[in-house]
């Protein structure tokens, strides 16, 4: 007000009155700005304006500041028509009220944003003048609101994004092409990142896409590996553009999957789960944890948890317990290998549904130890399975693995004769035996990606055994899923082959998970190709050729049922016997009865294709 009345009858403002200020005018004054300082005090206090941190102002404090200092003079407007009009004041003019709010606006817009316009002048004269020397150039994926957040926070040198500097903005929509976010380019073409990123020096790459969809992320994905840039993910549907600061995301094993998880049949599997009781053997392992937990959301009357591990055993059953309450959570400790123990196991709870995970998996450990595999893979399976049936469980359903098809190790031809054993139990039993087939597991214990992570925090260098090596990958909460799905087809003696999508480039993995750690792989992280082990194949396969013919896809269509290989049940009785022998007393003969029980194993020591 003080402002106004000066430059009003200074003459300053056009239409204004070039006078010396009279007494009536400083009356007037008096009586107004004391209510307009009170009542203004009061309008900021009820907008919490003395509450707020301005450093972190937004548009929605923008629009606050308007409304507030509006009402303050359509407050003092309203106070002066009827208040100071009635004392024989001297009446203003009008236009002297907005004068006023528009100086009030600025001042108030210079003191609690001038911290943000400072810091922001002196960030972008460094990056002008200094380019930030020693910081990562960094191109974003995305110019929607999260692409728009992240470049904020670099600007403003948030702590999650800080030492970077932003260079440019890449979108698929043609609408942005070549327009601006905070003075970055936006350019259109996602197709086009390798060669923006050698044509402005790019360091790194950050992905703000969370909306997309595994295969839209794939092809990103794949044109970002043509580069030498690291990588970083904005967290998955986070709104960066509300004024919080976002961490970007760590590495998630999803984001090497690379397609779209599936859905299941709800109803088909509640069925044969609810109030039930359950038997998981291996249920502390990573599979059979994982599938504890999902059977644990159909409320089984009882949850049985056999391990020989104590450790994640006990761990689960408390984690289960907790969130799950009204379930019956019990942990056995023993191994499927003690057929007493099982029993034991049969005659206490008398399970109606078993899932067998328990299994040694480790390739190579298992071409070392052959009778140890065949001792806990076959006979480990068969104690369980007889018991399944002595007790007269509804249903079993084994675990099994794409090594088992046209095996090379001693692991897959031992997971093989398991299939077999369940044919066999499938022709005798009242109990739907079933096996359930799929490829490898992402973040399995001792699988693949575990010994990655380990190897880029130690530094690398990442192992990869050959450059052309293929697998199916799928996660752990997808793979435990499709088993329940499986088990709820109940045929029995089939063997179900889930759907793996397609294969996987190990070199690949390797080489965008280290990308996804924030690394530039062969620059600070290494490659190094070991070789083929004894056992290993360039490529797996989920389907034997024999079985392909009578392979039918259920109505789930993420499932298929393959056809059982006949062979003669006698022989395999005898065979099972030698095998059991040799197991137990000359290991090394073990190949070879697995090759009399498999025609097709082929255990050379190293396989090429």
């Amino acid at each position: 007000l003080l402002i106004s009345m000066s430059l009003w009858y200074e003459g300053l403002i056009p239409g204004g009155m070039p006078k010396r200020i009279s007494d009536e005018i400083w009356t007037w004054y008096f009586y107004a700005a004391v209510f307009a300082v009170l009542f203004q005090l009061f309008v900021y206090a009820c907008f919490r304006f003395y509450r707020n941190l301005w450093s972190y102002t937004s548009l929605e404090d923008i629009i606050r500041v308007v409304i507030a200092n509006t009402l303050i003079f359509i407050g003092i407007y309203i106070y002066d028509y009827y208040v100071l009009s009635h004392m024989e004041l001297m009446v203003l003019p009008r236009r002297l009220l907005a004068l006023s709010w528009t100086i009030n606006m600025i001042l108030f817009a210079v003191s609690r944003f001038g911290y943000r316009l400072i810091k922001r002048f002196f960030i972008v004269i460094g990056h002008w003048v200094t380019r930030k020397a020693g910081s990562k150039r960094v191109m974003v994926i995305g110019a929607g609101s999260t692409g728009y957040g992240v470049i904020r926070h670099i600007l403003n040198n948030a702590k999650s994004y800080e030492d970077r500097v932003p260079i440019i903005v890449v979108d698929d929509d043609p609408k942005k092409n070549d327009t601006t976010i905070h003075g970055i380019r936006v350019v259109k073409g996602t197709d086009n990142i390798p060669e923006l990123a050698k044509m402005y020096a790019i360091e790194e790459i950050i992905v703000a896409v969370p909306s997309a969809t595994n295969i839209q992320l794939k092809k990103i994905m794949d044109k970002c590996s043509e580069t030498e840039c690291s990588l970083k993910v904005v967290p998955p549907l986070s709104d960066v553009s509300d004024g919080v600061h976002h961490i970007l995301r760590d590495v998630k094993i999803t984001d090497l999957l690379f397609r779209d998880e599936i859905d299941i049949d709800v109803k088909s599997i509640s069925g044969y789960l609810k109030d039930k009781i359950v038997l998981v053997t291996g249920g502390g392992g990573s599979i059979g944890s994982e599938i504890c937990r999902q059977i644990s959301v159909f409320s089984p009357n009882t949850l049985i948890i056999f391990d020989i591990y104590e450790n994640n055993a006990f761990d689960l059953a408390n984690e289960l317990k907790s969130k799950y309450g009204n379930i019956n959570i019990i942990v056995r400790i023993g191994s499927v290998r003690d057929k007493k123990r099982v029993a034991a196991i049969f005659e206490e709870f008398r399970p109606t549904v078993i899932f067998h995970a328990a299994a040694h998996k480790h390739v190579t450990l298992m071409q070392d130890c052959p009778g140890e595999a065949v001792k806990n893979n076959v006979f480990g399976t068969l104690n369980v399975a007889e018991c399944a049936d002595e007790y007269k469980a509804e249903r079993f359903v084994l675990l099994s693995t794409d090594k088992a098809v046209n095996p090379t190790n001693v692991m897959g031809a031992t997971k093989r004769v398991t299939e077999l054993v369940i044919q066999e139990m499938a022709k005798k039993s009242k109990t739907k035996f079933m096996a359930v087939r799929f490829g490898n597991v992402l973040g399995s214990n001792g699988s693949v990606i575990p010994t990655f992570q380990r190897q880029i925090s130690e530094g690398g260098p990442v192992t990869v055994t050959h450059p052309d090596i293929v697998r199916y990958f799928m996660t752990i909460p997808e793979a435990s899923k499709l088993v329940l799905q499986a088990a709820g087809l109940g045929r029995s003696g089939k063997i179900f082959v889930l759907d793996m999508g397609e294969p996987v480039k190990i070199n690949d993995l390797a080489r965008n998970l280290i990308k996804l750690s924030g690394f530039v792989p062969d620059k600070d992280i290494k490659i190094v190709y070991t070789g083929l082990r004894p056992g290993e194949k360039l490529y797996e396969e989920l389907i034997m050729a024999e079985e392909k013919e009578d392979m039918q896809v259920t109505y789930h269509n993420k499932i298929f049922v393959t056809k059982a290989v006949e062979h003669d049940s006698a022989l395999f009785a005898k065979q099972l016997e030698s095998l059991k022998y040799a197991a137990e007393n000359k290991p090394m003969d073990v190949y070879r009865i697995l090759k009399e029980i498999l025609p097709n194993f082929n255990n050379a020591e190293n396989i090429s294709n």
